[in-house]
């Protein structure tokens, strides 16, 4: 998506530009292609730590940023009649133990108080009410406000013909294997890629979590890690169950959750993602199988797969039928990899000599690399 969107931008903005469009394997086959689409800017879950990171102004206008992207997002769907099974109504982030719930409301008060915006988003804090609105037995809160789904490989692929037409070049199945400096002239790069060589300007490079490949001196700073989603059909409605009317962050404790996607406009399916406990499983067997950090092709995952249908089964009303108690109903599953950056590192960039300290902050790399005029970077996505 990062590529399709910055190419839409460049042609846009210089349409005397040539550009050209690289992708490994097919088009929008990553994360952002198979992911649950569940559009949702962060009102205020993430701002007491955004406020300790950068101070108060600058964490309200990371949220700002948030919605500000999403309202756009949906004014160009709507405006270009996007047919992305796209959806847009309230979703809730449901707090289900005390210390969720109490994390839940110091954080939603102080981003009151420093003057975050409020008024889009509905407050229920009684845990009987809670739960009788999200249909989540252990509900001890509700927060309410609104967000979007959609099929995001469709809204990506309306985009590129869009950029298509305005003379964007794609080029799939075409694997870069380094980017050099030109011989011919010191103010361009050699893209080589096993289909031949693109000589060029500037250099974007949008590949997310597999940017060190390509560019060494990102490699500890950004790391790739394959998340699972799974696929489940949901029950028919009934007494218990009246089917989901939006999405929902459900807040387990600690930075622990599970993203609840019902695909409204779609085939009916919820996606279940996040950072369930079974996650922390599946960091384990990576450290043993560190091959396997970069391999998106991972169909389930057991302990992730146990934990959806434990919280499934044991909190969302009317799931506990025979049919919904059976395992197998929660084994349609896929992986997608993150961008995520990683702990503090000093990184000496080798061709240039600078020395950088290079600090999480969870937020992605966006700009111009250091001592590279004419690369750019626009990846550590994770999700956020």
């Amino acid at each position: 998506m990062s590529g399709t969107l910055i190419a839409k931008h460049v042609v846009e903005t210089w349409p005397e530009k040539e550009v050209v469009v690289v992708e490994a394997r097919q088009f929008c086959s990553g994360a952002t292609g198979r992911n649950a689409g569940h559009c949702k800017p962060d009102q205020w879950r993430g701002f007491i730590d955004y406020e300790k990171q950068f101070g108060t102004q600058q964490a309200l206008k990371i949220l700002q940023n948030e919605q500000q992207t999403w309202s756009e997002m949906v004014h160009y769907i709507t405006e270009n009649k996007v047919d992305c099974e796209h959806w847009s109504g309230n979703t809730m982030d449901v707090p289900i133990t005390p210390e969720a719930a109490e994390k839940a409301k110091k954080t939603f008060e102080r981003y009151k108080e420093a003057g975050g915006k409020v008024d889009r988003i509905k407050v229920t804090l009684e845990p009987k009410k809670a739960a009788e609105i999200s249909q989540i037995k252990g509900a001890q809160a509700c927060y309410e406000w609104p967000v979007s789904t959609l099929h995001p490989w469709k809204l990506a692929a309306h985009v590129m013909r869009g950029n298509i037409k305005r003379g964007v070049n794609l080029q799939t199945n075409t694997t870069v294997t380094n980017v050099i400096c030109s011989k011919r002239s010191q103010d361009k790069w050699i893209v080589e890629t096993e289909r031949g060589d693109i000589e060029c300007s500037e250099v974007v490079h949008a590949s997310n979590a597999y940017i060190s490949a390509l560019e060494p001196s990102l490699r500890g700073l950004i790391t790739p890690c394959p998340h699972m989603c799974n696929k489940v059909m949901p029950p028919k409605t009934g007494k218990e169950f009246s089917g989901f009317k939006g999405s929902y962050g459900v807040l387990l404790g600690q930075d622990d959750l599970i993203t609840v996607n019902p695909r409204l406009n779609g085939d009916g399916a919820v996606l279940f993602g996040g950072s369930n406990k079974g996650q922390d499983d599946l960091i384990k067997w990576l450290e043993k199988n560190p091959h396997q950090y970069i391999d998106d092709g991972l169909t389930g995952f057991d302990s992730v797969t146990k934990a959806v249908h434990e919280f499934a089964t044991g909190e969302l009303k009317g799931w506990s039928t025979d049919a919904m108690k059976q395992e197998e109903a929660y084994k349609h599953a896929w992986s997608g990899i993150l961008g995520l950056v990683s702990a503090t590192l000093d990184v000496k960039i080798p061709k240039c000599g600078l020395i950088l300290d290079q600090s999480e902050d969870g937020v992605p790399f966006v700009g111009q690399l250091p001592g590279l005029p004419g690369q750019w970077i626009c990846a550590g996505h994770h999700g956020q």
